[in-house]
């Protein structure tokens, strides 16, 4: 067997496998074979005819046909081996040149790969505060506005108060008798206390009516921006006219034991600060978290060198879009709904807005999986320990895992729970040894980095689009 290769540009590799005669009529005498157990020939039990016979009935072109699939299965392991060639994904079958004696030629992913370069150069502090009281005390008033009530009051507009208004908007010297861009009589409004990107008619439209009182009409402009998303009013400057109908004061409960009992069963107001306070930890250290880490990574990925195929992004974009799919699912909308709102279709949505997620996601993943090879990174019981139990808690409440565990609580479900959890753990070590490099206080490397396992030597496929969210299994024969 010769086996030529060629590396192309895209990170996949094409190699033309030439065969001898010998191997092909050996194919050839295994196909009769198999031929003879499924087609019925008169005076033969079932695999029992001769080759001559076989080769009369059923023609030299079909067992040619059946020798080459033989030979695709036989050969494919072998090349891998013989090449040494690491597959991303199932390779494809793109031509048979000639048949005495066969020739292949196969286009063939290549794993992706990842030179983070100097990795452990890289320095960003971390400069993360715990929110301050004040912080504390803003989500306690926005606790108590969302058990407020309300009531009619006579005085002037305040911050945080409901407001009932009637909205016209003219262009900018009209027309004669030319009707309102904008019309909207009984209109509610709630008195924000800074602007807001989607408050209507525009940002910052509720703090103009404050100091108004009940039954006074204010007269004010406004120039949207050429951008806006509402085509008819973009770079228009629209003259406004606002009634105020009614003004309804927000009634805030008083904070005491009864209050936090009421919002989240605490003993007193004391445990109930309390845990506001941790909460707001949590969430603010997330939120730097994911700031910081996404900034250290992209300083890792500027300086690095990743190689992938075309099918992996193809298979990280499927992700994408289910992930997509799944969201829209839990607000009853479906793809073609969602695309049609943003007036969008599948092919320019792909291009232009999933491809840029996938490849973001598909490069962090692949430099979080060399960062761990290269640092050696091994999950502790406890941190996996920890994980499990986090993922468990979290899916504890959703309906399909409820119903799941219910119906059969299988060995497989479970194993999947400790592999997502293994992974989070796995990130998780990940992220704490970055964290120690970009502040320079992580130890040194004292053993040569590990390397990752092989993917398996997988069949090819005939030329076609290869179905990546399916397992893929190395002793699957190509289409």
């Amino acid at each position: 067997m010769k086996i030529e290769t060629q590396t192309r540009d895209d990170h996949q590799i094409t190699v033309n496998v030439e065969l001898t005669k010998e191997q092909l009529e050996s194919a050839r005498r295994k196909a009769a074979r198999k031929i003879a157990q499924r087609v019925k020939i008169s005076g033969f039990r079932p695999g029992k005819a001769p080759y001559e016979v076989v080769l009369r009935n059923a023609g030299e072109a079909t067992i040619n046909e059946e020798a080459i699939e033989l030979l695709v299965d036989e050969i494919y392991p072998q090349v891998l081996d013989e090449a040494e060639i690491k597959p991303a994904a199932p390779g494809s079958l793109e031509e048979v040149t000639s048949v005495d004696p066969p020739k292949f030629k196969f286009l063939i992913p290549l794993s992706p790969t990842v030179d983070l370069g100097d990795y452990r150069s890289i320095r960003a502090s971390y400069d993360w505060q715990p929110p301050t009281e004040d912080k504390v005390d803003e989500a306690i008033e926005e606790l108590r506005r969302m058990y407020s009530t309300t009531e009619n009051v006579d005085r002037a507009i305040q911050v945080g108060d409901f407001v009932l208004t009637d909205v016209k908007g003219l262009k900018a010297k009209p027309t004669t008798e030319e009707k309102p861009l904008i019309e909207k009589p009984g209109n509610p409004v709630f008195i924000r206390p800074e602007e807001k990107a989607d408050e209507w008619p525009f940002s910052g439209f509720s703090q103009k009516l404050v100091g108004m009182v009940a039954g006074e009409i204010k007269n004010f402009s406004h120039k949207y921006p050429k951008d806006f998303k509402d085509e008819n009013l973009q770079g228009l400057t629209v003259n406004f006219e606002v009634k105020v109908k009614t003004i309804r004061g927000m009634i805030l409960p008083d904070l005491n034991d009864e209050f936090a009992k009421k919002v989240g069963n605490f003993e007193n107001v004391a445990a109930f600060r309390e845990a506001i306070h941790k909460n707001l930890d949590e969430q603010s250290k997330a939120e730097y978290d994911d700031d910081y880490f996404e900034k250290l990574i992209e300083k890792i990925k500027e300086q690095a060198t990743i190689k992938y195929p075309p099918q992996v992004l193809a298979h990280e974009s499927e992700h994408v879009l289910e992930d997509l799919k799944q969201r829209l699912t839990q607000q009853n909308m479906e793809l073609d709904v969602y695309l049609k709102m943003r007036g969008s279709d599948y092919d320019k949505f792909v291009k232009e807005e999933v491809t840029p997620v996938a490849i973001r996601r598909l490069e962090r993943s692949l430099i979080m999986d060399q960062v761990a090879v290269n640092e050696i990174i091994e999950v502790s019981e406890e941190n996996l320990n920890s994980a499990f139990q986090q993922t468990w808690s979290e899916i504890q409440g959703d309906e399909k895992f409820q119903k799941a565990v219910k119906k059969n609580p299988s060995k497989k479900l479970m194993e999947s729970i400790a592999m997502e959890s293994a992974s989070r753990a796995m990130i998780r070590q990940t992220l704490d040894r970055l964290k120690l490099i970009a502040l320079g206080e992580a130890p040194e490397i004292s053993d040569q980095p590990s390397e990752k396992k092989s993917p398996s030597k997988r069949k090819p496929k005939k030329k076609e689009e290869p179905k990546l969210d399916q397992p893929e299994d190395a002793t699957q024969k190509p289409d």
